[in-house]
């Protein structure tokens, strides 16, 4: 990019092989790793002292080739070295890469990357503070608490290109990482030495961007430990819209009910006897014509009872007395009670009630069938009942039924957003997965 200050390049020639060795790091750089024979050689002296040569089993290109030059957070920088680390986890190893960065300005910064997954890495100078979270070890940062997700072993694995410290292949390091997505703060000590770093979770799109690679970047693959979670912030949202509508929905509701008449337009009282061999006082019969006036409303059937250690069955019908429409409905009614070892006890109730939706204004009667179980102990007992019927009755089916319905939404969002969590930690220490599945920060 035009915007970037030219580096300093200064060619050399590797002392083990011959071939050209460049160091960009002007003067910063404390080894370079030949790229013909991999030796690492000692930048500090003007000779390239070989310091360590490796054979790698695997020869590991970087996605973005040594000497890119690109922008991170508006300012330039140049990609100077490529390491591969790796950790051990139940006998399976795991890799990571890290790309140094350098400005000359600015210094160094670092990217790291892992199944697809990009972290933007710069080192820190405070040491952070211990604390807790949730019953877990934590580190307070400035404003923000990192929670502690995983502690393993590091080794440097292969190098490319040139770094600010004495790099070896077989290095190792202890490193303990903390997250707070889309952030992750990482120690690793070595050598007497603990040093802090901070990373901050990068698309791929952006970092391609950034350096104007001409290739496609890798798909992220699983979840990573610091990768923000998408219904995170759509779980709170959602469950607001939530909130918002339902309580519009009652306020609704409310408004509505003040509205309704709530009249009543029929109560009479009856009596019925089922006798042991089965015949009744009263079997079928229809009700005084009543009037349903104003509106298309609902009506309410409320049916109370004086039953006692007895059931019965009530079949009815609503008829307008006009055109013959009916609305058949039953209601089944019974109430017990005893005493037992356990003490007293009561089972069903004495009076229920039905809410016909809709009905049109005019004039009606109720036909009305009791029915009494004879095998009943109470059965030859006379049973007194009441039918009440009020037009333009308050309802809350509606409501409930949108408020469930509503739920829908929060409910699915947290699911994914749990689930998503879960796929995360599944990765740490306190998962049942593997802890190499996430990476490692730089020094």
């Amino acid at each position: 990019m035009s915007s970037a200050p030219k580096p300093n390049v200064k060619s050399l020639s590797c002392p083990n092989c011959g071939g050209s060795v460049q160091v960009r790091g002007m003067g910063r750089a404390a080894t370079v790793v030949c790229i013909q024979c991999l030796s690492v050689l000692d930048a500090t002296s003007p000779s390239l002292t070989v310091l360590q040569t490796f054979k790698a089993a695997e020869r590991y290109q970087p996605l973005i080739p040594l000497g890119t030059r690109g922008k991170m957070r508006g300012d330039p920088y140049e990609v100077i070295g490529f390491q591969v680390r790796e950790l051990m986890a139940d006998g399976v190893p795991y890799s990571w890469s890290e790309y140094l960065l350098f400005n000359p300005f600015k210094g160094f910064r670092y990217l790291s990357e892992y199944n697809g997954h990009w972290n933007d890495i710069t080192t820190i100078k405070s040491v952070p503070m211990n604390t807790q979270e949730g019953g877990r070890a934590a580190k307070q940062h400035l404003a923000t608490k990192y929670v502690h997700f995983q502690h393993y072993d590091a080794t440097t694995i292969y190098v490319m290109g040139e770094f600010p410290w004495q790099v070896r292949v077989g290095e190792k390091a202890v490193c303990d990482d903390y997250i707070a997505p889309p952030y992750i703060l990482s120690s690793e000590a070595s050598d007497n030495e603990v040093n802090w770093s901070i990373g901050e979770y990068t698309a791929p799109e952006t970092i391609w961007k950034n350096f104007g690679l001409k290739t496609t970047p890798p798909s992220p693959v699983g979840v990573f430990a610091n990768q923000p979670s998408q219904q995170k912030g759509e779980v709170a949202k959602s469950w607001g819209r939530w909130l918002f509508w339902t309580t519009a929905l009652f306020v609704l509701q409310l408004f509505w009910s003040v509205f309704d008449s709530n009249r009543k337009v029929f109560q009479e009282t009856y009596t019925f006897v089922q006798n042991k061999a089965g015949t009744q006082a009263e079997h079928s019969f229809v009700t005084p014509v009543f009037e349903l006036p104003g509106r298309t409303s609902s009506v309410k059937v409320d049916l109370a009872t004086d039953l006692n250690n007895n059931g019965a069955f009530f079949n009815l019908a609503l008829i307008n007395t006009e055109n013959g429409k009916a609305f058949d409905f039953s209601r089944q009614v019974g109430y017990y009670s005893g005493r037992d070892s356990d003490g007293s006890w009561t089972e069903g109730k004495q009076k229920d009630s039905v809410v016909l939706p809709s009905i049109e204004p005019g004039k009606y009667y109720l036909r009305v069938e009791p029915e009494g179980d004879p095998s009943e102990t109470n059965a030859s007992v006379p049973v007194k009942y009441q039918i009440t019927v009020k037009r333009d009755v308050p309802t809350w089916g509606y409501f409930w039924i949108g408020a469930i319905l509503l739920l829908i939404p929060p409910i699915w969002t947290s699911i994914r957003s749990g689930s998503f969590e879960s796929k995360r930690w599944a990765e740490s220490d306190y998962g049942g997965g593997s802890s190499g599945s996430s990476s490692s920060d730089e020094d």
